[in-house]
């Protein structure tokens, strides 16, 4: 089952690279490519959201020992869905403006250079963002594990306890029974003195 998460999981991470760098891109094209461009980012969202779908049925599927760890990278994924919307919404709004400035014909020539700029920092930005968010990931899985290996330890503790519990009380009724098996020696003993 874990198996077929990880695959989901996988398919999930590159998909949304591959959308993060096209929602980049879309701002500096220009026409059909554009519209292509924003066309393909709208499927490849549909897809992603169904690969979340799926990826939230096998949690559902997991035993609920086991849940706790999967439920947190599916709310982080959750997360990364709606930023990833959100980006394109803001890339689509970029887009339709320099669509209204075309129509209109405005030229924007003099602040071209500083919307090429702001456009690097924000494509930068989400590098950076998407970073931060696969790190924050890999510590929360980091994290889970410490918690579900701290449990494990807790539990081996508490057997061993009891082992340890069993081993004495055995100890004790072999020392009762050594005690037992003196004296009927030394009755024994004294019947055949008699």
């Amino acid at each position: 089952m874990s198996a077929d998460f990880q695959g989901y999981e996988q398919d999930y991470g590159v998909l949304t690279a591959d959308i993060t760098n096209r929602i980049g891109k879309i701002p500096k094209l220009a026409g059909e490519e554009k519209k292509q461009m924003v066309m393909n980012v709208e499927k490849q969202l549909e897809e992603a959201k169904e690969l979340l779908e799926q990826m939230d049925l096998e949690v559902r599927e997991i035993p609920a020992q086991s849940r706790g760890m999967y439920s947190n990278r599916m709310r982080s994924y959750k997360q990364e869905m709606s930023k990833l919307e959100a980006d394109f919404k803001r890339s689509r709004i970029a887009y339709s403006d320099e669509v209204r400035n075309e129509l209109l014909g405005d030229d924007g020539n003099s602040s071209e250079s500083q919307l090429i700029k702001l456009r690097e920092e924000r494509a930068h930005l989400l590098d950076n963002t998407e970073r931060l968010d696969r790190s924050s990931r890999r510590l929360e899985a980091g994290y889970q594990i410490a918690v579900e290996t701290e449990q494990i330890g807790q539990n081996i503790l508490e057997n061993l306890n009891q082992d340890r519990e069993k081993i004495q009380r055995a100890r004790e009724r072999l020392r009762e029974t050594d005690t037992n098996l003196g004296k009927s020696s030394r009755i024994l003993t004294g019947m055949l003195r008699r």
